[in-house]
């Protein structure tokens, strides 16, 4: 495997830019810079599962290549084929620093990265193929519960050639998928669905039966042909196909662990236990849970994802879940286009037990900072 790294001119001086600002909007961007990028961290059950998969015989002769951590929305969207209109650009979905630059939301953009390469390029050209792997941190903002969180890890691949020199078909990329899932979980039953995005046509997903429930494990598909003309390739000389793991989801099933937060702790009684793919979490404590109601009243246009990150803002990882408990609209009593929302918010740490004095702290600067920043009528 050829390592890649791709660096930005531009990344330096936005960085320093962003540094020198301290409104919300910057502040959350920053602290979710300051996470670690789990696929590199030893004895993280999400650099384990990338490891694993980087492995497999097939990628032999991929590139690995590590690009910028801030992007283009042109690169991360447009060259892509997103819909202007498509949901992921909303400033709801997506961390900007400004108009033009965002936080990675997808591995995917290392795509037009690669196809600027002009040494790859000339590989494509003098060998008629070429091959990527890129695994790394990505952000999307998110609702909180054990399952999600902003900041997330995935493992994109790639892989383009000449027609004359092969023509690639959905079934020899579900033959990949399936290899994955084998070395991964062993002898287990799967399926692969038919799914849409962006950038593939057609597609594909393939779902694992675990524990009776069918959960994706990656999606993939052959590389749209847009995506070919955006890059500079004639769709009709050249095709290929493409996919993403999501490791933090792949881990959490692998290993048994119940908490995406548990993925980012640093306490040796958690971190000791991983030590390969077939590691399984054993819970050292289950601290208490303390619950707070909060409720009020806003814009129903306003998304939930400015709510959470609210939260978020306060509370850290002390969050196990904000619950959406009740929403109803009631025109005579709240005023036009309001909406009334309940939520619980579950406050419990995987290391320590919490008390009541931080929690009505962080609460009470929660309910200060949604009636400001939301323009809430708090119930």
């Amino acid at each position: 495997m050829r390592r890649i790294v791709i660096e930005d001119k531009d990344e330096k001086k936005l960085l320093e830019e962003l540094n020198k600002r301290s409104d919300v909007k910057a502040e959350r961007v920053k602290r979710m810079l300051a996470l670690p990028d789990l696929t590199k961290k030893e004895n993280s059950p999400v650099k384990i599962v990338n490891d694993k998969i980087l492995s497999l015989p097939v990628w032999a002769d991929f590139d690995v290549v590590e690009i910028p951590k801030i992007v283009t929305v042109e690169d991360d969207f447009d060259l892509l084929n997103t819909p202007k209109e498509h949901p992921s650009r909303q400033e709801s979905d997506t961390y900007y620093l400004d108009q033009t630059h965002i936080l990675r939301t997808q591995m995917t953009v290392m795509w037009p990265y690669y196809f600027r390469d002009e040494e790859v390029l000339e590989r494509l050209k003098r060998d008629g193929e070429v091959g990527s792997l890129s695994p790394g941190i990505v952000w999307r903002k998110d609702e909180i519960d054990r399952h999600h969180f902003p900041a997330f890890h995935q493992t994109d691949f790639l892989y383009v050639c000449r027609k004359d020199k092969r023509i690639i078909t959905l079934k020899d990329l579900q033959d990949i998928q399936a290899d994955a899932i084998r070395a991964i979980f062993g002898d287990i039953e799967f399926r692969f669905l038919v799914d849409t995005f962006p950038f593939t046509d057609p597609s594909t997903q393939a779902e694992i039966n675990w524990n009776g429930n069918w959960i994706e494990i990656t999606g993939a598909g052959l590389v749209h042909p847009n995506c070919l003309k955006n890059f500079g390739l004639d769709p009709e000389v050249y095709n290929g196909y493409a996919g993403t793991f999501g490791l933090d989801r792949v881990a959490m099933i692998k290993m048994e662990i119940p908490d995406i937060r548990i993925l980012w702790s640093n306490d040796e009684r958690i971190t000791s236990q991983f030590r390969d793919i077939n590691s399984k979490l054993k819970e050292v404590s289950k601290f208490p849970a303390t619950i707070r109601d909060i409720s009020f009243i806003i814009n129903k246009d306003v998304s939930l994802n400015n709510y959470y990150e609210i939260v978020r803002d306060y509370a850290d990882n002390l969050i196990e879940e904000v619950k959406l408990l009740d929403e109803y609209e009631n025109e005579e009593k709240f005023g036009k286009g309001k909406k009334s929302y309940t939520f619980r918010i579950v406050y419990r740490s995987s290391e320590r037990t919490l008390t009541n004095e931080e929690i009505n702290k962080i609460q009470t600067e929660i309910r200060t900072k949604t009636e400001k920043e939301l323009g809430a009528l708090l119930r």
